[in-house]
């Protein structure tokens, strides 16, 4: 999936997804974080707009690094390597953060 677009509203924020079959799926933005000091790039982590949670209260959270255009409105969505540690301990952090902070 590699490209996505804004849609405000109100507190929630969402983005469509286009896979490489041309299918959009609609995501909701849980969490933006500023990886540019570090990493030299910022992440966005989405679930899937109306997701239900699962028996064990969970819901599957995707996370990418990402770029955006200009204008602000589009952008590119990059898988993160498995490989890259650094950068998921760092998103894991913020995540785990953000979590404490909303409970």
């Amino acid at each position: 999936m590699t490209e996505h677009t804004h849609n405000h509203d109100h507190e929630q924020e969402f983005i469509t997804l286009v896979d490489d079959q041309g299918n959009e799926t609609l995501f909701e933005i849980l969490l933006t974080i500023d990886g540019q000091e570090e990493f030299g790039k910022n992440y966005v982590l989405v679930v899937p707009a109306g997701a239900e949670e699962d028996e064990n209260g969970e819901v599957e959270i995707q996370a990418y690094a990402y770029t955006q255009s200009e204008d602000g409105t589009e952008g590119d969505l990059i898988p993160i390597p498995e490989d890259a540690n650094e950068e998921w301990d760092m998103i894991e952090e913020v995540f785990n953060t953000f979590v404490e902070e909303q409970d």
